[in-house]
């Protein structure tokens, strides 16, 4: 079952914290998240622009539940001008 307070609501702070953090560029990083598996994609800076978040299904190895993308803008100096997820539907129909 999935976590209820993930479904067609915003992020909770700490998992964006978790998200704003630099990770490896252009990867999948998988991990969980209070009981959810959670995977998402980094860009060229180490940025998480894609989030898939619900449970795992163990026969695909895709993760049913909810996809989100995140709007990352930055002005020519490099300054974060606009720092946004948006719920984009189900992650695996």
């Amino acid at each position: 079952m999935l976590c209820k307070s993930y479904l067609k609501m915003a992020l909770s702070e700490h998992l964006q914290k978790q998200l704003a953090k630099k990770h490896p560029p252009l990867t999948m990083v998988e991990t969980t998240y209070k009981g959810n598996d959670v995977a998402f994609r980094t860009d060229e800076n180490g940025d998480a622009i894609l989030l898939f978040i619900g449970k795992r299904d163990e026969r695909s190895g895709l993760i049913r539940g909810e996809r989100y993308a995140r709007r990352l803008k930055k002005d020519e100096n490099g300054t974060v001008i606009k720092d946004h997820w948006e719920l984009k539907g189900k992650a695996t129909p």
